[in-house]
This record gives structure tokens, C-alpha cells and sequence, in this order.
């Protein structure tokens, strides 16, 4: 195949993961304010597309750390060629639109790095992947990351709730944490940027040194950072509702006070691994701080089975979206032929991924629905939702007392 045509299809395939990282990781920023009512649904993921879009222009870090680290460079250059990372790219899609449509706030980080490593292993052999930064830069964040924001979140809470103690029993006594929370939340957008866009970033950066159009070593291209900064801003305006729903309803009730903490415990981690050059997954983080805060309140509970199918899908990520890299980097190994297959492979999965979603839609008027407990379907929370509504009036100072 012509080497501009592959390239373009490349940076297109990129530019698309990077709208879906967008959406897939709308949720880490605006899950909470958007439960607790500190925004309206719509005015949040629009304020979330702006920073992310801003944050995209802060740091390279992050994109010189894929660019330059995960893949070896052999004597001829970089060992992986345009075509293996546009099998990567299709392994990374296809696992991120199958954790969207299940609501599972999984990492599309470590699809993109598994992606790449399957289509790389069978493409060019074990030893083009530097399994050294994949443990420093990706696996060891991965561990620590989380519990490290979850460890954070639940002393921030803890110390919300002491410092504020005369509210207690209060209406409303710690409404105002609903104001941090329009400050915090930003900041986790902005951090989102920072950290996500840079990874698309570093993919096509990746794909111009292999395809000798840059040199090797040296940080994006301006037109890079720009294409996608606006790619990920798109995917982050059009929403994510499914992955809402779970981080703000489903791992526990979320108060203000709880989501400040949880918010400004995400932000602080992400801008610290940026800094460092850490590609870390910012849905990991904000899982873990919703977790921590809610361990922190008093009274409130964690729905552990929600969190335990959040931990499957990450411990899944890398190897499955290996796996699928791995069998596109194979088909596209039959030369143009193979990359039309994957295309159309492609394109069929993402189809019917999104004609399976529109059977259950969830959208800015239903995400912040109660989350079925324990054993509930969807299908009867919906419907506990709706009962909730016709007694709206009757429930409007609980609600206020409830927000301490």
C-alpha cells in the first residue's frame, strides 16, 4: 500500500480513538457535580470539552513516553511499522466502544498500550517492545495510582466532614461544597487533557518517525497537539452518559463534600504523572477517588459488586485489547487486502456496538438516574426513578438534608 495513504489512515484511525477517548472519559471529570446537581448535565460536559481542549496544550510529556519509549528503536529506526500501529489503533476502538456500551469506566490508556503491544509482538517480534518502560511507565502507575488517589480522596473526605461537623444534621449545611465542585471538576478536566490527548499525540508522532517523515526522538508536531486537542474535545462535548451513570450513581451516592474531595484527589494525581511522564489512566483515578471518598463519609456504603466489574474490565484491558491488536496486525500483514479486511472489520464492530447501545440509551436526562442495587435490573431502577419523580415535592427537604 502507498505510504501517504497508509499514514493518513493512521492519523485518522488515531484522531477517531482520540474522539472516543473523549467520551469514554467524560465520566472521570463530571460524574460527580453532575449527581449532586452542582451542574446541569449538558453545561458540564460542554465546560469539560473546553479544558480538555485547553489541557491538551499544556504538557508533551506524556506523548514523548509512547513516541520514544514503549517500542524500541533498532538500527533501521523504529521497529513497528505505520500498518502494525493502525492494528493497534483497531484493538484499542474496538475495546473501548465494547466498555462503553457496558457502562464499565475501563482505561482507554491501557487499550491504546495493549493495542500497540499485541500488533507490535506479532509484527516485529517480542524484543521491539521495551517491556522496562511498559512495568516503569504504564503497569507500576496502574497499581499504584489508584490506590494512591483512593488512600488521598479518603482523607480529604474525612477531613471535609470534620472541619464542616457543626453542619451535621443541618439542611443543607455543606451545599456550598457544590461551588468547589464546579472549580475541582475543571481541574480534572484540564488534567484529562493534559494527560489523554497526549497519548493520540504520541501515536502519530509515533507513526511519522517509522515512516521516516520525522525525526526520531524529538516531541508532536504543532498540527499534532491541534488535530488532537479538537478530537478529544468533540468526543468529551458528546457525552459518555453510559460511563456517567456508573462513576456517579453506581459506585456510591455521591454528597458534595465527598465529590470536591474525590475531584481534587483526581486532579492532584493525574497533573503529578503528567509532570513525571507516567501515561496514566485517569478513569483508574477517578474510580479510585470515588471509592475513597465514599469510604470516607460516614454512613455511606461502597457497592462493591460494581467495583469489583469496574476491576475485571481494567485487569482485562491490556490483554484483550493486545489480543485484538495482535489478530488485526495479522490480517494486515496480507498488504492492502489485510488493511481493507480491517477496516471493514472495524468499522462493522463499531456499527454494531452503537445499534446495540440505541435498545438501552442512556442520555443526559437519564444518567443520573439512581443506580440498581444489588441484584436490580436496569430496567426496575429506571422505573424506581420515575417513582421518585411523582413524589418530587414530598422528597424536596429530605433532599436538602441529605446533601450534608
Amino acid at each position: 500500500m502507498d505510504l501517504t495513504l497508509i499514514i493518513v489512515l493512521v492519523i485518522a484511525l488515531a484522531l477517531f480513538f482520540d474522539f472516543t477517548n473523549g467520551f469514554h472519559d467524560t465520566a472521570n471529570a463530571m460524574a460527580t457535580p453532575i449527581a449532586t446537581g452542582a451542574m446541569k448535565p449538558k453545561v458540564a460536559v460542554a465546560l469539560a470539552a473546553v479544558l480538555n481542549l485547553i489541557g491538551a496544550f499544556l504538557s508533551t510529556e506524556v506523548a514523548k513516553t509512547i513516541s520514544g519509549g514503549i517500542i524500541k528503536e533498532g538500527s533501521g529506526g523504529v521497529q513497528i511499522t505505520p500498518e502494525l500501529i493502525f492494528a493497534g489503533l483497531v484493538g484499542a476502538i474496538v475495546w473501548n466502544m465494547v466498555t462503553w456500551l457496558f457502562g464499565l469506566p475501563s482505561s482507554s490508556s491501557h487499550a491504546l498500550f495493549g493495542g500497540l503491544i499485541g500488533a507490535a509482538i506479532v509484527g516485529a517480534g517480542i524484543g521491539a517492545v521495551d517491556f522496562l518502560v511498559v512495568l516503569d511507565k504504564v503497569i507500576l502507575p496502574a497499581l499504584i495510582a489508584p490506590v494512591t488517589a483512593g488512600v488521598v480522596a479518603y482523607s480529604a473526605t474525612k477531613l471535609a466532614y470534620w472541619i464542616t461537623r457543626r453542619y451535621d444534621g443541618r439542611p443543607d449545611g455543606r451545599g456550598g461544597f457544590r461551588y468547589g465542585q464546579i472549580f475541582s471538576s475543571s481541574l480534572v478536566a484540564l488534567a484529562h487533557g493534559t494527560n489523554d490527548a497526549q497519548k493520540t499525540m504520541g501515536v502519530i508522532t509515533l507513526t511519522l518517525i517509522a515512516a521516516g517523515l520525522q525525526t526520531a526522538g524529538t516531541g508532536p508536531e504543532l498540527w499534532v497537539v491541534v488535530s488532537c486537542a479538537l478530537a478529544i474535545a468533540i468526543g468529551t462535548y458528546s457525552g459518555g452518559w453510559r460511563i456517567i451513570r456508573t462513576l456517579g450513581r453506581g459506585l456510591t451516592e455521591v454528597k458534595p463534600a465527598q465529590g470536591f474531595a474525590a475531584e481534587t484527589s483526581t486532579a492532584a494525581t493525574i497533573l503529578a504523572s503528567s509532570h513525571l511522564g507516567f501515561a496514566l489512566s485517569t478513569t483508574q483515578v477517578a474510580s479510585g477517588s470515588v471509592i475513597g471518598s465514599g469510604l470516607g463519609r460516614r454512613g455511606s456504603s461502597v457497592r462493591w459488586g460494581t467495583a469489583g466489574r469496574i476491576a475485571i474490565g481494567w485487569l482485562l484491558t491490556l490483554p484483550a485489547a493486545g489480543i485484538v491488536g495482535a489478530v488485526a496486525a495479522l490480517i494486515a500483514g496480507l498488504g492492502p487486502v489485510g488493511i481493507l479486511i480491517d477496516t471493514v472489520l472495524g468499522v462493522g464492530v463499531v456499527t454494531l456496538i452503537f445499534w446495540l447501545s440505541r435498545r438501552n440509551q442512556v442520555h443526559s436526562d437519564n444518567a443520573v438516574e439512581p443506580a440498581p442495587v444489588q441484584g436490580q435490573s436496569e430496567v426496575a431502577a429506571s422505573a424506581r426513578a420515575v417513582k421518585i419523580k411523582k413524589v418530587k415535592p414530598l422528597k424536596k427537604e429530605r433532599t436538602r438534608k441529605e446533601s450534608a
